[in-house]
């Protein structure tokens, strides 16, 4: 069965992504295999009303066309204040404020990744024009992050460098939003890449869960530093997800954050099947699909939940689960796993015509597909 899996792989990079490029994440090299027409291996996503590849959206993980329509302002007219007053818009102690600080700073910093120089231009106005916008110095924060990630290797003298003015830069963002979680969850990003001792880190953790104890997100970045790739280990990183899933209020996604540090541990290349149906992660997987159906429909986080289960779920070949997620989370792909590698289009693509394959082959059609 093993090898069977890994051939149905085989011929759907063929078919969806050629020449296929290496993805990081999910454990499926390369190799190629014509689909026979009428094959379960050929089976069409677009019959379910999927959107094709190239119209996926890989700037969010889920829906909020306010965002999405303010920055087509911003990038357009190169003006800064419609982005202004969207985030003076939103909640300090709303999850989709992270998601927007995160979304303008990278779109700033794709555009001066593509124009050197010259792009981003808005971002740099907006800091000098109005110095004491709390947004403003929140999105310059996370864009100066994501540049030291994105441009610098870890550790070398320009990285560190970036994520000093970065603190900085969070401790202005702070200063100007009392209450407001977002720059102490930037500062966390600083915090793995600078590499805070554990007691700091603390420190840092405090003042999140002061402002907002059951911030889905926050909980996210603090997970990353606690992984063994950076300054903890696997166990600690278990029990900081165990424990706050352990602690989530009803509702609250926290109860997914295990499946988030099973992924965080996951080896770069793995065909053992019985490795996803194992009791640990089977375990995560159950919390986090829990936590799903518990959870809000509106949650801006739900997606990014969705979008790792989809994951879990068709390499655990439970495909009806796996197509009953990817209805509801199809036409953006902004999140993790796809994001980890070059094309984040590309790696779902391949995922979801997996999970149609399989849905297909055990007598699953689009009609029998609930909505």
């Amino acid at each position: 069965m093993e090898i069977l899996w890994f051939l149905m792989a085989m011929a759907l990079l063929a078919a969806i992504i050629v020449p296929y490029v290496r993805r990081r994440r999910g454990g499926i090299a390369g190799g190629f295999r014509q689909v026979a027409p009428g094959s379960p291996y050929a089976a069409d996503p677009a019959a379910y009303g999927f959107l094709r590849q190239e119209e996926l959206d890989i700037r969010l993980p889920g829906p909020d066309q306010d965002l999405l329509d303010v920055l087509d302002v911003v990038q357009h007219t190169q003006d800064w204040h419609a982005a202004s007053q969207l985030l003076a818009a939103t909640g300090k102690d709303d999850e989709i404020r992270w998601q927007r600080v995160q979304a303008f700073a990278g779109a700033a910093s794709l555009e001066l990744q593509q124009r050197p120089g010259v792009g981003g231009s808005w971002l740099r106005s907006w800091r000098a024009q109005s110095p004491k916008d709390a947004g403003g110095a929140a999105v310059h924060a996370e864009f100066l992050v994501q540049q030291a990630w994105r441009s610098s290797a870890a550790g070398s003298d320009d990285f560190r460098i970036i994520l000093e003015e970065a603190r900085t830069v969070c401790g202005d963002a702070a200063l100007l939003a009392p209450g407001d979680p977002v720059p102490y969850i930037v500062e966390l990003a600083v915090a793995r890449g600078l590499g805070y001792p554990h007691e700091q880190f603390d420190e840092l953790w405090a003042k999140v869960i002061d402002r907002a104890p059951a911030h889905m997100g926050a909980h996210l970045a603090a997970l990353h530093y606690w992984c063994e790739k950076w300054h903890g280990s696997r166990e600690e990183a278990d029990h900081f997800a165990t424990t706050a899933a352990a602690r989530a209020p009803r509702g609250s996604l926290l109860a997914a954050l295990p499946l988030f540090a099973v992924y965080e541990h996951l080896p770069e290349v793995n065909l053992v099947r019985s490795f996803y149906q194992s009791e640990v992660v089977t375990k995560a997987m159950g919390g986090a699909l829990h936590a799903v159906h518990a959870a809000r429909e509106n949650d801006p986080l739900l997606p990014h939940v969705r979008h790792l289960l989809i994951l879990f779920l068709v390499r655990s070949e439970r495909w009806s689960e796996a197509m009953n997620q990817l209805v509801r989370v199809d036409g953006h792909v902004g999140a993790l796993p796809w994001t980890y590698g070059g094309d984040p289009a590309a790696a779902y693509a391949v995922y979801r015509a997996l999970a149609v394959a399989g849905y297909e082959a055990s007598g699953g059609s689009p009609a029998s597909l609930p909505r």
